[in-house]
């Protein structure tokens, strides 16, 4: 009936196409309320007899079902609703017959369906009773996996628990019980077999475990003790008699100790096991071996120290052998000869090679081959094989000691001090004796530098053992080596330039002394710079310089002081920049000096033969800058006889001038540069004699045409300038 009121619906929707869709709707409804199927309109669930009916509503449900393909295609094709409906129902009520038929004529087989559907029904009946049971029995079945599970579960507990409990007990027990071979190890065998160390091994640790149960009051301690403690003592007899026969080794003559100090080294863990064990035999030992090397290291140091002294240089230097005592200086009756040269005290000549690292680390002295050879040293060479020993030794010791003894620290250093101190202490001693009556400041001063350089050895290997008796040497050294370098300053500061013999222009042995001594501590400070030494050195410098000054004044005439000044500012400037650096204090001032006085003496040599031209010249350009030249203009005269005395004589001049140069420096090289600015400075000063005679105020004098033409001077005076 839907179907149909649906078709109606369809149909009767284009009855009057013209119309309004809503006006057939509504007829249509009228006619059709009685029989349920508003319902098919989609309109919903409408009360039209209600007061909240709403027109709008009705509107727009019915818009809605006009949107119904069904009822579109009814509307086009302008059907009648109620003719198509009874259509519709005479079609349902045919086909309804015809479906009866068919089911009378298929009711066999529908029978014979529904027998096999209740087959099935049984079957599957059977299946499902079959399947309850299958689930029962996976039920039980998994419970009885999870009751498995739980004992698996708590089975391997037990199993983990009895498995750590065995191996802690196993442990205990292999802890607790002693070998045989041990035992027998520990009592028959040798103990310097690897056997007996590997053992000793294994019972340091039953020893190390038997105090740990007792602390922890376990009984089964009680089983072990007696057999670990004899075997203990056995043991620690056996090390102690092995130890002491080695220190005592060291003690016979002519014997190498790091041989067998290499040895206990290899058995380090011989001295471990007795501090452990046994603290008293560790200390005995310890006290042996300080005790039996502090009397090796002091018995061979002090024989060594005392037969280098026996080939030291005969000659050394004393109080009187100072830079400002004059070479013919006597000396009292009963005074020591003096050295053959003084000179020797203050060069350093090839003893600063000592300071290469090739011999600073070569091969120490032997004085028995030295005596058979009747070679002879200076102080620092002794000086440096001595320290180089002690370092080597020092060095050497302090290593074994913190890995036999197991020092480190304070306490490693303690060790060291309490066998070397002894040591350490006489060659103290004995510096302090040298040094108070040394006099040969360059010994001293290479003495400091092989310590610092000593110092700084060790602190590369990191061997603090001597870092304290390194400054103590220095604080020896430092204060004699300023004392003498003041003495020396004194003596030049109150040398008496009338008792040092015949004046000589030449260099003086005073200045030359201090040229050698100054080049040889300026490049010996060079390494390791000192302000104190520099500060000397200025002061040295100074009297040095005021010296040279006091002796020029000696001259009686200004050139004679100039030559002997350029002598002596020359020598000292080539000694040192052989040496020192050329920007070092002291080669700049010499420098300095040396071109001031080298300037003024060029002037004093150009004074007597060329001496007028160059007052007129200095006069003219004097006048020249003020614009006063016309004050000059009535000087004909003068200037005629400048310029006919220098085409004159100039050449004779230039001449007698090299030649007197030559003879008066000893240097040629140093005479040669000052020729040439001699030769230089005339040239300047004749051009400029020819610029002031090219003024108008003389270009009217007829001697102008007799002036040297000034190419021509150079070409001829180039020709005088000595070649060396």
């Amino acid at each position: 009936m839907a179907e149909v009121s649906a078709a109606a619906v369809g149909a009767g929707s284009d009855v009057n196409t013209a119309g309004n869709p809503t006006e057939v709707a509504m007829a249509y409804l009228q006619d059709e309320k009685t029989d349920g199927e508003m319902a098919n309109l989609n309109l919903g669930e409408l009360d039209l007899t209600t007061d909240e009916f709403i027109l709008d509503e009705v509107d727009i449900h019915i818009q809605a079902n006009l949107e119904d393909d069904l009822v579109k295609e009814a509307l086009k094709t302008g059907v009648d609703l109620r003719q198509y409906s009874k259509q519709v129902e005479s079609e349902l009520q045919r086909i309804e017959q015809a479906s009866i038929k068919d089911y009378i004529k298929e009711s066999q087989n529908i029978a014979l369906l529904h027998n096999q559907i209740t087959a099935c029904d049984s079957i599957l009946e059977r299946m499902e009773g079959m399947l309850s049971g299958f689930q029962s029995d996976l039920s039980s079945i998994s419970s009885e996996i999870q009751t498995l599970q739980q004992q698996s579960v708590s089975m391997n507990v037990r199993l983990k628990n009895r498995q750590a409990v065995r191996s802690h007990l196993s442990q205990l027990v292999d802890e607790l019980v002693v070998p045989g071979a041990m035992i027998s190890t520990i009592l028959d065998s040798p103990v310097t077999e690897q056997e007996f160390l590997e053992q000793l091994h294994e019972l340091n640790n039953k020893i190390n475990f038997a105090k740990e149960l007792s602390f922890r009051e376990t009984l089964a301690c009680s089983d072990i003790q007696d057999i670990v403690d004899r075997l203990k003592l056995k043991a620690v007899s056996k090390i102690r008699e092995f130890i002491l026969q080695k220190i005592y080794s060291f003690r016979k003559p002519m014997t190498n100790y790091q041989i067998p100090q290499n040895t206990l080294l290899k058995y380090r863990f011989f001295y471990q096991f007795l501090l452990a064990n046994e603290r008293s035999v560790a200390k005995e030992i310890r006290d042996e071996y300080v005790d039996t090397m502090s009397k090796i290291y002091y018995s061979y140091f002090k024989s060594y120290s005392g037969r280098l002294l026996k080939v030291q240089y005969e000659e050394v230097a004393d109080k009187d052998d100072l830079m400002g005592v004059e070479d013919t200086a006597k000396k009292g009756f009963f005074s020591k000869p003096s050295l053959k040269s003084r000179n020797t005290i203050f060069t350093v000549g090839q003893r600063g090679a000592i300071l290469s690292p090739a011999e600073l680390e070569g091969p120490i002295l032997v004085p028995h081959t030295a005596q058979r050879g009747d070679s002879r040293y200076p102080y620092e060479t002794l000086f440096r094989s001595q320290h180089y020993a002690l370092l080597d030794n020092g060095c050497r010791e302090f290593l074994f000691l913190s890995d036999f003894f197991m020092v480190a620290g304070n306490s490693g250093l303690d060790l060291f001090n309490s066998i070397m101190g002894k040591t350490l202490s006489m060659f103290l001693k004995s510096m302090s004796t040298y040094v108070s009556d040394c006099y040969d400041s360059i010994a001293v001063f290479l003495c400091i530098h092989i310590i610092l350089r000593f110092r700084a050895i060790t602190a590369k290997r990191t061997i603090p053992a001597l870092d304290k008796y390194w400054e103590a040497v220095l604080e020896l050294l430092w204060p004699r080596f300023e004392m003498i370098l003041e003495m020396n300053i004194h003596s030049i500061r109150n040398t008496d330039p009338q008792r040092l013999g015949v004046l000589d222009t030449r260099p003086h042995y005073i200045t030359r002394r201090y040229a050698e001594f100054s080049s040889a501590i300026v490049s010996i400070n060079q390494t390791f710079p000192n302000e104190r030494t520099n500060t000397l050195l200025g002061q040295l410098q100074v009297e040095v310089e005021n010296f040279v000054l006091k002796m020029a004044a000696e001259f009686p005439s200004r050139r004679d002081q100039l030559i002997f000044l350029i002598n002596n500012y020359d020598m000292m400037l080539s000694v040192l920049m052989e040496r020192a650096a050329d920007d070092s204090k002291e080669v700049e001032g010499f420098q300095q000096l040396l071109l001031a006085r080298t300037q003024e003496f060029i002037e004093e040599i150009l004074s007597p033969p060329f001496g007028g031209m160059i007052s007129f010249v200095k006069e003219a350009e004097a006048l020249m800058e003020k614009g006063q030249l016309e004050r000059l203009k009535n000087e004909e005269a003068r200037i005629t006889q400048l310029v006919r005395g220098f085409s004159a004589t100039w050449k004779q001049s230039v001449e007698s001038m090299s030649q007197d140069v030559m003879r008066s420096f000893t240097n040629f090289k140093n005479g040669t540069s000052i020729i040439q600015g001699a030769l230089t400075q005339l040239i300047q000063y004749y051009h400029g004699f020819h610029k002031v005679l090219n003024q108008p105020t003389f270009r009217s004098l007829a001697v102008r045409s007799e002036l040297i033409n000034l190419h021509h001077l150079m070409v001829e005076v180039k020709k005088h300038k000595p070649n060396f």
